[in-house]
């Protein structure tokens, strides 16, 4: 079966369907939709998004089954959870320069907090990212790969996915340049950040410039700047490596620019109609 190395699947793995099934029915043929809801009950104190990733996982997998032949059918019945959709915390264009300038007397905070509210990379893709992955002719990053708990796979999505970098970006990235590794962010050693290790230095920066902290606020702060300046969703969902263009969609109510320029094409066609009448 293929694995998938996210937090799905680890998270699938703690809970393994087996220990909330009979001993008799171990098979994976035998799974039934009251199983399936033993699965959910064992999860009640996880959050609705988590348990649907839970579920998910073990749909593709039985899906999967039913494609190598292992089993005929898919045997049961999976039906995600309902859950609300949240608005996503960001900070504003104040808060983020607070947070950059708290970064810059700390170089790897300094990267970090830029490849998160600059260019939109997840934590797993930014402690992978290498430098052959950074083009400073074309100031462009290649998003390849991801890191999760030590496995290196393709980012979220399946697909790499190509960011032009700010200038400031830039410039940050070529002051870091060393030769200890092959990985953009690493300790003196050489030796690649770990998840942890990043968290501490948003968390330490977070703390000094007096925001909220977090690693993925980064993320998210870039998708909600790029709709606030009036992104195109279709541009905003290529530059994150959204698959679903509904996961966009939750930053476009902050594009009052679209919003005001999609009134403006009425009025420019209302004025081109009254031109042709008065001829």
């Amino acid at each position: 079966m293929p694995r998938r190395r996210d937090g799905a699947y680890y998270l699938f793995h703690d809970y393994d369907l087996r220990a909330v099934c009979d001993n008799q029915r171990e098979q994976m043929n035998e799974i039934n939709t009251e199983d399936v809801q033993r699965l959910k009950a064992a999860l009640t104190e996880r959050a609705p998004k988590t348990v649907n990733n839970v579920l998910t996982v073990l749909s593709v997998v039985l899906r999967t089954a039913v494609e190598w032949g292992v089993i005929e059918r898919v045997p049961c019945s999976i039906k995600l959870l309902k859950a609300p959709k949240n608005e996503a915390c960001f900070h504003d264009f104040e808060q983020f320069e607070r947070l950059v300038e708290a970064a810059r007397s700390e170089a790897l905070a300094f990267l970090v907090v830029l490849l998160g509210g600059e260019a939109g990379l997840r934590c797993g893709e930014i402690m992978a990212l290498e430098w052959t992955d950074v083009d400073f002719a074309k100031r462009q990053l290649t998003v390849a790969r991801s890191e999760w708990k030590g496995q290196v796979t393709m980012p979220k999505g399946g697909r790499i996915r190509y960011v032009p970098m700010t200038r400031r970006l830039t410039d940050a990235l070529r002051e870091a340049r060393h030769l200890r590794g092959q990985r953009v962010l690493c300790d003196g050693a050489g030796k690649p950040l770990t998840q942890k290790v990043i968290q501490v230095l948003v968390r330490r920066t977070a703390r000094r410039a007096n925001v909220k902290p977090g690693i993925h606020i980064l993320r998210h702060t870039f998708c909600s700047h790029l709709a606030m300046r009036g992104a195109p969703a279709r541009a905003i969902q290529e530059l994150a490596g959204h698959q679903d263009l509904g996961t966009t969609q939750r930053y476009m109510h902050l594009s009052t620019a679209a919003i005001d320029a999609a009134i403006r094409l009425l009025e420019t066609g209302t004025e081109a109609s009254l031109a042709a009448v008065e001829k």
